[in-house]
C-alpha cells in the first residue's frame, strides 16, 4: 500500500523525500513479526515477549525497499530443572520460523524457512526467578541471528 509521500516522491523523483525529510522507503520497510500461531498455542503473555524480541533484535535488518515479515511457527521448550545428562545429549529448546522479504508492491522476494535451537540452560540457574523467560529470549535471539545470517546482514 503506498502513502501520498512515496506516490510524490516517485512523481518528483526522490525529491519530495527531502522536502519531508522521510526516505523514498519509509513506505516499505521495517520488520513486521507474526505470533498469531503462538497465541493458539496457547502461550499466552510469552507470545508478546517474543514479538518484542524479535522486533528488537531484527531491527534495522532488510534490504533496502522491503520489509522483512517474519513468522513464528512453533516453539519448543522440554522441562528443565539443570544437569544435562550426557546420555541425553542434553536438553534443548527449539524454535521454528519463516523469514520473507516483501517488496513494496507485495512480491515476495525471498523466504526462509528458520530452525534454531539453544541449549535450555542458557537462561541460566534454572532456579533462580525468570529463568523461563531467560531461557525464551535467548532462543529468541538465536533464531533472530539465523534470520539475519539468511537475509544477509
Amino acid at each position: 500500500m503506498l502513502n501520498r509521500r512515496a506516490v510524490l516522491a516517485a512523481a518528483l523523483g526522490g525529491t519530495a523525500s527531502a522536502l519531508f525529510a522521510v526516505p523514498v522507503q519509509a513506505a516499505a520497510g521495517g520488520v513486521r513479526v507474526d505470533v498469531s500461531r503462538l497465541v493458539q498455542q496457547g502461550w499466552g503473555p510469552n507470545a508478546a515477549l517474543v514479538k518484542a524480541e524479535l522486533e528488537r533484535e531484527l531491527a534495522g535488518s532488510g534490504r533496502a525497499g522491503s520489509t522483512l515479515v517474519v513468522s513464528v511457527l512453533r516453539i519448543n521448550m522440554p522441562s528443565y530443572s539443570g544437569g544435562d545428562a550426557e546420555e541425553t545429549g542434553g536438553t534443548t529448546d527449539g524454535m521454528e520460523s519463516e523469514a520473507r522479504l516483501i517488496a513494496a508492491d507485495g512480491r515476495v522476494l525471498a523466504s526462509y524457512p528458520i530452525v534454531s535451537s539453544s541449549s535450555a540452560s542458557s537462561g541460566g540457574a534454572w532456579f533462580e526467578p525468570g529463568f523461563d523467560t531467560r531461557r525464551l529470549a535467548a532462543l529468541v535471539r538465536t533464531n533472530a541471528a539465523w534470520i539475519r545470517r539468511y537475509v544477509g546482514e
